[in-house]
């Protein structure tokens, strides 16, 4: 019999994502959702649970049924406005629910993989972005995000957790064939809103174009989903060989490219692909928005020996735009 993994928020976007990738690579995915933002029919593979990651008792019944190789926890709130509004959901959720699960991880001695984000890091003081960057989050969501990974070191002092993290930049892409993909009410991410923007014929909002970059829109490095994927498969056979006495410094990772795509250069390329023209227009700078968030992802490719082999920017559009065509037919 396969080795199981639990993927928590395995109906979202990246957690789908990552019930693919498991189940290529072999194992059995088992997903913990509550489908409050997942979506069922995202879900392909494996054994699908409809549950809270805060229900202990529904935990302990999973772990023991399937003793799962790993935890890949992606059951989080992910929405910066949102996060700005309702910051109390946010800590509960992200901290305190997400804590319950890391304390079902340790009782069982099972590893724990933390899908964490750029947005711990705030306003950057320097580009590309490496782990060592100080942490100075500028809202609740990278907030809470850091209380979560600072949660996992606190359970691997007192448990002896095996845990490892994940800093993702910007995801982005849809695995090829279009039969899963980004879809998130509301959408707040450049390239699905370009896509739609193209698709419907609707404004697109570029906010601020009189930033230092090279055409005064914001650079961000985007990432495809398929290389987060990969990234964390490699993330769980590198904690395999870590000892309890590593610290969180050996234990983090950022993923980009290290690469940065203006938004102007992201719409434009949408435009080149779909063969549609997108109407941009501009409007004032939003706050917080850094003028250009780019990863050094030199740690991850040097120790997990990770490449992305499908973030150059035309596949992850393409394959964005090839899942929203089939959305639309569907």
């Amino acid at each position: 019999m396969n080795a199981s993994i639990l993927i928590t928020g395995g109906a979202g976007y990246i957690g789908s994502h990552m019930v693919l990738a498991a189940a290529s690579a072999g194992f059995t995915p088992v997903i913990l959702d509550d489908f409050s933002t997942g979506h069922m029919d995202a879900i392909t593979q494996g054994v699908a649970v409809s549950g809270n990651i805060a229900d202990r008792a529904l935990l302990r019944s999973i772990l023991a049924e399937h003793s799962p190789a790993c935890i890949m926890h992606f059951a989080a709130k992910s929405l910066v406005a949102e996060s700005v509004e309702k910051p109390e959901l946010y800590w509960k959720n992200n901290v305190e629910d997400a804590a319950i699960l890391m304390e079902a991880a340790a009782e069982a001695k099972i590893p724990f993989i933390f899908s964490s984000t750029a947005a711990v890091y705030g306003m950057p003081e320097y580009t590309p972005m490496d782990e060592a960057h100080p942490t100075a989050p500028i809202n609740p969501y990278g907030e809470t995000k850091l209380a979560a990974e600072r949660k996992l070191e606190e359970y691997r002092l007192s448990h002896g957790l095996n845990y490892g993290i994940l800093r993702y930049f910007n995801a982005a892409g849809a695995a090829p064939g279009g039969v899963i993909g980004e879809r998130h009410e509301p959408e707040t991410h450049l390239i699905p809103l370009a896509i739609r923007a193209a698709m419907h014929g609707t404004e697109m909002k570029i906010f601020g174009d009189d930033y230092d970059t090279q055409d005064g829109t914001c650079l961000r490095d985007y990432i495809h989903v398929l290389d987060l994927c990969d990234a964390h498969l490699r993330l769980y056979n590198y904690i395999q060989t870590l000892r309890p006495s590593q610290p969180a410094s050996e234990r983090i990772f950022n993923l980009g490219t290290g690469t940065g795509f203006s938004v102007r250069e992201v719409i434009e390329t949408t435009a080149k692909i779909t063969g549609k023209t997108i109407h941009a227009i501009t409007h004032p700078r939003r706050a917080g928005d850094p003028p250009a968030l780019v990863a050094n992802g030199s740690r991850a490719k040097n120790i997990l020996g990770w490449k992305p082999k499908h973030s150059d920017l035309a596949t992850i559009i393409e394959d964005a735009f090839r899942f929203h065509q089939n959305e639309r037919i569907s």
